[in-house]
């Protein structure tokens, strides 16, 4: 290939690679809509394979002219070079936790004996060279004696699931493949219920999943002896179902569901084979899940009649919505509880900050949890004897420590202090909030050295998602810090398609109402700018998954509001999102394009890949994406990229960063963590004109 990036009065121009182009047409309610990169869809193809590694020596080339990107990485290498611990949980006579000695790719499984020494139960970098396959769920028995893990190669969401007796560390035979989007969940000692699709033909990372079954596994029985729980008929069809035994291993709660929002349930009672399933809740309207049972009070999670969430407790024996009885009403906050040692937690995001208190199981309020701060506390659901309960705090400068909690007095003391290098004390974080293009008041917690001058220069990035219920509460990430301490501010605003106001904040954002997410976020951009924290030239807009539509949308309706643009492993093309994977399920949130005519020219209107205009100077741009999402499969940055490189009107740079061997981004090796924001910072900075780093 010829030079593909040189440096011209410190711009770098772009040799742009040239993609093909195909003569396809589709047909939306008579409005003809090219499609011309649709070749790029057939992921694993030669053609598509020889464009990946194509674009890849492009970006790579253009990287490689600025200079500071290792000095970026040692930043990296140095805020994540700490230990890092999760909260303990007791499985049988062991005491578990997730640790992580600092750079190795993959944390490890230690456990300990009547408080002995720790040493190492499960350790993922030794399931691969390169940590490419990782740790991706972790079940035990009731009595602890078994456990069962599932690994995820590449960063897939099909999974495999391996059993290993806990005692001797010995695998056992009951090896289970081709699972997907599945818990497991153990019924005694004796067997896991998980779920999985039917392997599709073709490429296993875009073709269609639409229909999820439930299955029974016994131990020591091959997978093809496993039981047919529920899912297996077109009458059953659903695309997403899970299941969840009681602790007491008395009842399985069924939730199945067709989107990523609402599930039908139905629960079963173990200990007599015999009965019938009994119908919990029979629409999809709204969501349930079990939180924990006594005898045969069974206490749930729902948001039916509650747009907040409540909690409700109900007799097993007739468990359906018309004999529910609020335990815990609905209030102005969303609630997001656990339970342990025999009582409920109730945490409650006010203005997406935490407050949690603690209720016995006859809904009495006792006492509210002292948090030492303002951020999110996470409390981790324990069993229902435990008399200690734990609780991770953390916001975007605090590192993530962890509380032990004394169930009985509600007492709280500190468990384990981060040894993050970070100095917090350098460093602000606030709250404040901004009106939307249509009134509506949207808070937005804005992080930033004490000492930063507010005039206009400072390099910001705005991070955004906006969709599915998902809640961006504030929390540490050693990511985040390096950024802070290269002078970086950091915004994330509460948009509309979260959760952090209920459901009806949610559904402000979804469907006929998708635009007001990106009103939103193109506010909370205006308000950085009108407070002089930073300037168009010095922003830069970043989200991934649906938070990468979010940024490829404002990019292509503001071309003029940031520098830079980060779209991640975006949903990009959303005439066609809901014909790979599951992409079915989201319909909830985006409506699709087949729907109705009204809903195709309203979700034309902001597709992003349809939206790109000849000679419109967008954003210096790096997408990235996966060689193996199979979520969001990479086909949509792969057209996003192609569509933008053929139209784009200046010299911002157009580039897309293709990551082999990985997926959506869980259980991402270290490693390749840091090189990957490396590359972003770098990029980021660069595009901002900054010449030389100056670390704070």
């Amino acid at each position: 290939m010829s030079e593909v990036a040189k440096k011209t009065n410190k711009i770098i121009t772009v040799d742009y690679p040239t993609t093909a182009k195909e003569d396809v047409v589709d047909t939306y309610f008579g409005d003809p809509i090219a499609d011309p990169y649709r070749w790029l869809e057939n992921d694993r193809s030669a053609e598509t394979e020889a464009w990946v590694e194509t674009q890849n020596e492009t970006t790579q080339a253009y990287l490689e002219n600025i200079a500071y990107r290792e000095e970026i990485a040692k930043v990296l290498r140095d805020l994540l070079d700490y230990e890092r611990v999760s909260a303990p949980f007791t499985e049988g006579v062991y005491t578990y936790f997730y640790k992580n000695d600092g750079l190795q790719n993959q944390s490890l499984v230690y456990r300990s004996k009547d408080g002995g020494d720790a040493t190492v139960f499960i350790d993922p970098n030794k399931f691969s060279d390169d940590g490419t396959i990782s740790l991706a769920g972790l079940s035990f028995s009731a009595d602890g004696s078994t456990a069962a893990y599932q690994t995820s190669t590449g960063g897939s969401d099909w999974r495999q699931v391996y059993v290993i007796n806990t005692e001797t560390k010995e695998l056992l035979s009951d090896t289970l493949v081709n699972v997907k989007f599945s818990g497991l969940s153990w019924y005694k000692n004796e067997g896991i219920y998980y779920s999985s699709y039917d392997k599709p033909v073709g490429s296993e990372l875009s073709q269609k999943t639409d229909q999820h079954k439930l299955y029974y596994h016994k131990i020591g029985t091959p997978q093809a002896h496993d039981l047919k729980v529920y899912g297996h008929t077109d009458a059953e069809k659903h695309r997403y179902i899970g299941a969840q035994v009681s602790e007491d291993d008395r009842f399985l709660l069924v939730s199945a569901a067709n989107s990523t929002s609402g599930n039908r349930a139905f629960l079963k009672d173990l200990s007599n084979p015999n009965t019938a399933w009994q119908t919990v809740i029979e629409t999809t309207d709204n969501d349930v899940s079990m939180l924990t049972n006594k005898g045969d009070s069974l206490y749930l999670v729902t948001n039916h009649n509650a747009l907040n969430s409540k909690i409700v407790v109900v007799d097993a024996k007739s468990p359906s919505v018309v004999n529910w009885k609020d335990l815990i009403p609905e209030t102005t906050n969303v609630l997001s509880p656990s339970s342990a040692g025999g009582y409920i937690f109730a945490e409650y995001m006010v203005d997406a900050i935490s407050k949690v208190y603690q209720y016995d199981l006859d809904g009495k309020k006792l006492r509210t949890i002292e948090l030492p701060d303002i951020g999110s506390a996470i409390m981790n659901g324990d069993k229902a004897d435990a008399k200690t309960a734990y609780y991770t705090f953390s916001n975007y400068i605090t590192p993530t420590t962890i509380y032990s909690l004394d169930i009985a007095t509600g007492e709280s003391i500190l468990f384990n202090k981060s040894a993050s290098k970070f100095d917090a004390s350098k460093f602000v974080s606030k709250q404040v909030f901004y009106k939307s293009k249509d009134g509506t008041q949207v808070p937005m917690i804005i992080t930033h050295h004490k000492d930063i001058e507010l005039n206009g220069k400072n390099p910001t990035m705005l991070y955004g998602y906006g969709g599915f219920n998902v809640s961006l509460t504030p929390s540490f990430s050693p990511m985040l810090a390096a950024w802070l301490e290269l002078g970086g501010v950091y915004a994330v605003p509460n948009i509309r398609g979260g959760g952090e106001y209920g459901k009806a904040w949610h559904k402000a954002g979804t469907q006929m109402q998708k635009q007001n997410v990106f009103d939103d976020f193109i506010a909370a951009a205006e308000y950085l700018i009108d407070n002089h924290y930073t300037s168009s030239d010095y922003l830069a807009l970043r989200g991934g998954s649906n938070g990468g539509l979010l940024v490829g949308a404002v990019m292509t309706q503001r071309p003029d509001l940031a520098k830079v643009a980060l779209p991640a492993v975006g949903v990009l093309d959303m005439l066609r999102y809901h014909t790979f994977t599951a992409g079915a399920g989201w319909a909830y949130d985006y409506g699709t394009s087949e729907q109705s005519q009204e809903m195709y020219n309203y979700i034309k209107a902001y597709s992003p890949v349809h939206n790109v205009k000849s000679g419109i100077e967008y954003p210096a741009t790096m997408i990235t994406t996966a060689d193996h999402d199979d979520r969001v499969v990479p086909a949509h940055s792969f057209k996003f990229a192609a569509v933008l490189q053929e139209f784009q009107g200046g010299y911002n740079p157009i580039l897309i960063r293709i990551e082999t061997d990985a997926g959506h981004g869980a259980g991402t090796p270290i490693s390749k963590t840091i090189e990957q924001y490396a590359d972003i910072y770098g990029f980021v900075l660069y595009n901002m004109g900054v010449e030389e780093l100056t670390l704070i």
